[in-house]
């Protein structure tokens, strides 16, 4: 396999890896559904949308895409189109450096998932 390929088989490793964890975010009192879908001309975008009970809905998510010379990696979380918390997008010139990029924004995405969607709650009552 050459190195073209690993990097290929890599890219689409972790981007399984972070549909995963952010499809596996769940909450108790709060329904959700796992997306992915591409972004043109080359990119995806994975992620969780939650309803609340007031029917706002919350998204967290994830995307990569890519130009001529770079790969770009951004993040955050979203109530009815309001940031809750923006990760600044990084331009990365390797696609390794994009992937590590790619798994510490899926960690910070994943782990203030319950206590944010319990603040967002605690709101409503």
């Amino acid at each position: 396999m050459d190195s073209e390929s690993r990097a290929a088989a890599g890219l689409l490793a972790a981007l399984s890896r972070a549909a995963e964890i952010l499809a596996g975010l769940r909450h108790p009192f709060v329904r959700n559904t796992p997306f992915t879908y591409f972004v043109p001309p080359s990119g995806v975008c994975t992620g969780a949308a939650f309803v609340l009970p007031d029917g706002r809905e919350v998204r967290f998510e994830l995307s990569l895409t890519t130009s001529d010379s770079a790969f770009h990696v951004e993040g955050g979380i979203t109530a009815e189109g309001e940031p809750l918390l923006e990760l600044p997008r990084r331009s990365l010139p390797s696609v390794h450096d994009a992937l590590a990029v790619l798994d510490d924004y899926m960690g910070d995405l994943a782990a203030p998932a319950d206590r944010m969607l319990d603040g967002l709650l605690d709101e409503i009552v």
